[in-house]
């Protein structure tokens, strides 16, 4: 694996210089507070191989790269998540959370193959929810949601979940019904509030059995910074729905940027967007630090000050 690793890192070449994890010097616009967590991010590390067959290969970003994004925007816990790139291979992930320690915590993708005993492992680790995701390989069917949601509750996971718009109703139902808490990535892809996507999403918030991530506002609105008006939007009325169960993620390095599908964001920029969703500081704190100090289980005796 070494050898490929290498030649894959020189078939990038300078991929973080190409397509700059760091964007640009807009600053962060508020106080951000102790404990403040980025609750969606990738790595892609060189010394793990991508899957051959990957619809997304980005230039790499390691931990390196992104505690100086950290130190940028003044958060000082993660939350990474597995990206489709490594298929349900969770080495990296498992690496990330030892190098970053007990700061960090990670969502993971498994399927029905898993054994209790890599469950167990994961969550020693500091796993604390499953992730599935249609429209990038699919590693996680349909079929295996519920008998997975069933094998994580004891450990008091969670299932989160990146669809079209479209899967995402059809299942409306489904998620509903699981015997775990419920997350949605980046904001439903709701681009308004009237959208079937932001209707379900409104539902599962509703119940009391979903939470939502105030993240990826970049990727599906037809508005851009630094405002992001149209999924600001739907960002807004989930905050005035269940403002306890908003949680705030970068999703840095941008994945969809680096392959072209849309333009890189500035990281100091999305996280400034909060300031105009949540324009009282009690409510950012609770959505960068109480959420998540509650959703992934950090100690909310020990909220580290910023890098």
């Amino acid at each position: 694996m070494e050898n490929m690793t290498r030649r894959a890192a020189m078939a990038t070449g300078l991929a973080l210089a190409a397509a700059p994890a760091l964007a640009k010097d807009a600053k962060v616009g508020f106080a951000v507070p102790d404990g403040a967590a980025d609750c969606h991010h990738h790595i892609y590390d060189p010394r793990f191989a991508y899957q051959p067959g990957a619809k997304l290969k980005p230039p790499f970003a390691t931990v390196a790269d992104y505690r100086k994004l950290q130190h940028r925007l003044g958060t000082s816990r993660n939350v990474m998540v597995q990206p489709s790139t490594y298929g349900t291979d969770n080495s990296c992930l498992l690496d990330v959370l030892v190098q970053m320690g007990e700061n960090s915590r990670a969502v993971c993708v498994v399927n029905s193959h898993v054994t209790d005993a890599e469950l167990k492992k994961l969550h020693a680790a500091g796993v604390r929810g499953v992730r599935v995701q249609f429209g990038l390989g699919n590693p996680v069917a349909a079929g295996e949601v519920l008998p997975l949601a069933r094998r994580i509750h004891d450990l008091g996971w969670h299932m989160q979940f990146n669809m079209p718009p479209e899967d995402l109703v059809k299942m409306e139902a489904l998620l509903l019904s699981l015997p775990v808490p419920v997350i949605i990535d980046h904001l439903g892809r709701a681009v308004d509030t009237t959208g079937p996507q932001y209707v379900t999403v409104r539902r599962l918030l509703d119940s009391g059995h979903g939470w939502v991530k105030l993240s990826g506002a970049y990727l599906y609105g037809k508005e851009g910074p630094p405002g992001y008006a149209d999924a600001g939007a739907a960002a807004m009325g989930y905050l005035k729905a269940a403002p306890e169960r908003c949680v705030w993620g970068s999703d840095w390095p941008h994945p969809d940027a680096t392959s072209g599908r849309v333009a890189m964001p500035d990281d100091a920029i999305l996280l400034n967007l909060l300031a105009k969703w949540a324009p009282d500081a009690g409510l950012r704190h609770r959505i960068l630090v109480e959420n998540p100090e509650k959703f992934y289980g950090f100690d909310a005796a020990k909220r580290p000050k910023p890098l």
